[in-house]
């Protein structure tokens, strides 16, 4: 089977196998005991946030480790309901990840604002400006690279826009950090991110806070000192060191990162070339390397997904929203694009990593050929 799903979860990566079970054998101990080899762990577990520190452009005592993504937006939700006035509202991008959007409507009932995207899927910033000069939010939170079609955001502009008009400037880096520079990301309120994504464990992520909050950042997680009282739970060590180590080396991949913008701009164009009425999502403007996002024609009827015939035939990709089936709902992002109901349900997502060589993602668009070949509505 060709994978090629990794904006889901990508396959671990050799480094980080290594590393997780060299992390097991070298420190056995919790990093918060207090004998020698507790101890060891420790400076291995602070050794890590100084290493993602100095990648993203930050304090390591801004740095804290969870269990991925999920956790940190609910646990930055959390925080930012506590400090805001009980009437002030958040503003969300309209393409945010579902566990930013649903963490806001917990949190901040009835007062979450989406923010409107272009058709392109990119956060409109001059609405946005005009907006802020009629109102301020407790935060705006905008991702860094979206994880269906891969639309990058402006996510430093907007940082300071905030930054100067005092409001708080929240940033998903999920599918951002391992695959472009994480220089800058810093720089942003907060930020957060998990490792499964670019061949990390599943199970760990960060969060990175204002530097001003320090110890009044309480935490989502009580019941234990660990991070500085700022979310207990053991910390993930051999999870972190893999972690950490994946976005190391993807920061030395950085050289090369031309040509693979180059091999998705080719395999793209083949899609458009074989499939007749095919249309590459968000095609005008900046996108992740590693992720192509196309809407394509109908196959016979609705139960001829192309997701199960690309399965069928040994291709994992995923789509944005079932066939009309009634029980899943379409696609959000694309829904905030303009996308229609019946083109979302026919809207692949292919993402591959490092490793995808240039041959399996040509082998790829050779089975979506032979789909449309077969299947496909002349």
């Amino acid at each position: 089977m060709l994978y090629l799903d990794h904006n889901a979860t990508a396959p671990l990566s050799e480094l980080a196998h290594n590393v997780w079970l060299e992390t097991h054998t070298k420190y056995p101990a919790n990093p918060a005991s207090q004998h020698r080899l507790g101890q060891r762990a420790d400076v291995a577990l602070e050794g890590a946030r100084e290493e993602l520190a100095g990648l993203m452009g930050t304090k390591a005592s801004a740095l804290i480790w969870t269990s991925g993504a999920t956790e940190a937006a609910n646990t930055v939700m959390f925080e930012l309901a506590k400090r805001g006035a009980s009437n002030q509202k958040i503003w969300v991008s309209a393409i945010e990840h579902p566990c930013v959007l649903e963490s806001a409507e917990r949190w901040f009932p009835d007062r979450v604002i989406r923010l409107e995207v272009t058709s392109q899927g990119v956060l409109d910033v001059e609405k946005f400006r005009a907006r802020l000069e009629k109102s301020k939010p407790v935060a705006v939170l905008l991702m860094a690279a979206n994880n269906e079609t891969g639309v990058l955001q402006p996510w430093r502009e907007v940082s300071e826009i905030c930054r100067l008009n005092g409001v708080w400037m929240v940033c998903d880096a999920t599918q951002w950090m391992g695959r472009l520079s994480a220089g800058g990301l810093g720089g942003c309120d907060f930020v957060f991110g998990s490792g499964h994504k670019c061949g990390g464990p599943v199970g760990v992520g960060f969060l990175k806070i204002p530097g001003s909050w320090g110890g009044a950042f309480e935490g989502l997680l009580v019941g234990g000192g660990q991070e500085e009282g700022r979310r207990a739970g053991t910390q993930n060590l051999a999870g972190v060191l893999a972690m950490v180590a994946v976005f190391k080396v993807a920061e030395t991949f950085q050289e090369g990162v031309v040509d693979r913008f180059n091999v998705r701009r080719e395999i793209e164009d083949e899609i458009l070339r074989i499939v007749p009425g095919a249309s590459i999502v968000g095609s005008g403007v900046e996108r992740l390397w590693n992720t192509v996002c196309v809407t394509l024609p109908e196959l016979g009827d609705c139960r001829q997904r192309w997701v199960v015939r690309m399965d069928a035939a040994g291709v994992a990709v995923s789509t944005g929203s079932a066939c009309a089936s009634g029980k899943e709902k379409g696609s959000h992002v694309l829904g905030a694009m303009g996308v229609s109901e019946g083109e979302r349900g026919r809207t692949l997502r292919w993402s591959g990593g490092w490793q995808t060589t240039r041959e399996q993602w040509m082998e790829a668009v050779r089975v979506l050929k032979q789909v449309w070949v077969r299947f496909g509505v002349s």
